[in-house]
């Protein structure tokens, strides 16, 4: 009897699904960017831009006449990014170079290369990411998520940030998510040495990402460059690859998840929305401001965090 009304359930909802998934479809796309700005002369760097949001991004601003820089880890699929990008748009002016984030000998490397050879840098666009894998460290020896979601873009940003000012006026976005409302800062175990749990270490990052654009915001005021972080809304893209249950999850709940396209565009409004020419510091989803968890808020935390990954980096950063 529990079997046949499980299964009655089960039928009623698929049934129910498939009739409002136009209407699902609909709210579960959210917020469109509506700016028919152009990037005309602009240039923009996005990190792993290859797929996903990151390579919607790079295909709609290269529509809008920038020139678009693809940093990635693969070089191989970076291409294979470019080339569909050009398939769909044929003037599109997009390159692709080798980053790792994972490394900050690549990251370096990449660096003073892109210095030597890029005249001006009006976007950067923080977007690549890992989320939920096991435990594993980067080539220098940080925890993954922590290492290449905040502390890979950390140093990336602090080698460019020059570059940024002199192209000014200029934009810094930081790809966060939700999860940073369940992430707390640990800073006697910023690495989860001590344990681990992959999605608490990935809400870590994610409040590192918020943290961050706040506190370099402070730094920032008076130089014409922005910064504001976002989250992209509940994507189906290949993020989830290392936790069986979220494939599994997002697999059968898809109607419920933004296309790569649709949570591409907050990330694209806080780019070229007119109306943020001047705006920083701020969070968005949606391309509407959004909620920030407290320990998102705090300045305390922000600039103890700051320090942390200076001294991790082995860097200084006023």
């Amino acid at each position: 009897m529990l079997l046949l009304l499980t299964v009655a359930c089960l039928g009623v909802t698929t049934l129910l699904v498939f009739l409002f998934s136009p209407r699902i479809r609909k709210y579960a796309a959210g917020g469109v960017c509506r700016s028919m700005a152009r990037l005309d002369g602009k240039t923009v760097l996005i990190t792993g831009a290859n797929t996903g949001i990151g390579k919607e991004t790079a295909l709609d601003l290269a529509i809008r006449g920038a020139r678009v820089i693809i940093a990635c880890r693969n070089v191989e699929k970076g291409e294979e990014a470019a080339a569909s990008i050009r398939a769909v748009y044929s003037n599109a002016q997009v390159e692709v170079r080798e980053l790792d984030l994972a490394d900050t000998c690549s990251i370096r490397a990449f660096a003073q290369k892109f210095l030597r050879e890029v005249n001006h840098l009006h976007v950067l666009i923080n977007n690549a990411g890992v989320m939920m894998c096991p435990y594993m460290k980067t080539i220098d020896g940080f925890e993954m998520q922590i290492g290449v979601n905040h502390l890979g873009h950390f140093l990336l940003t602090s080698l460019l940030i020059g570059l940024l000012k002199r192209s000014a006026p200029a934009r810094i976005v930081v790809v966060s998510s939700l999860a940073h409302n369940f992430g707390w800062i640990r800073f006697h175990d910023l690495q989860s040495q001590g344990s681990y749990n992959s999605g608490l270490a990935y809400c870590q990052s994610k409040l590192a990402n918020v943290l961050f654009a706040r506190e370099l915001d402070r730094r920032l005021r008076g130089s014409n460059v922005t910064v504001n972080s976002l989250h992209p809304g509940t994507v189906n893209s290949e993020l989830t690859r290392h936790s069986t249950l979220m494939t599994i999850l997002f697999t059968v709940f898809s109607v419920f998840l933004k296309t790569p396209r649709e949570g591409a565009q907050t990330s694209i409004y806080c780019t070229v929305a007119e109306e943020l020419h001047s705006i920083s510091g701020k969070h968005f989803s949606d391309c509407c401001p959004a909620f920030v968890a407290p320990q998102g808020r705090s300045e305390d935390t922000a600039r103890r965090l700051w320090d942390a990954s200076c001294e991790l980096l082995g860097i200084e950063w006023d």
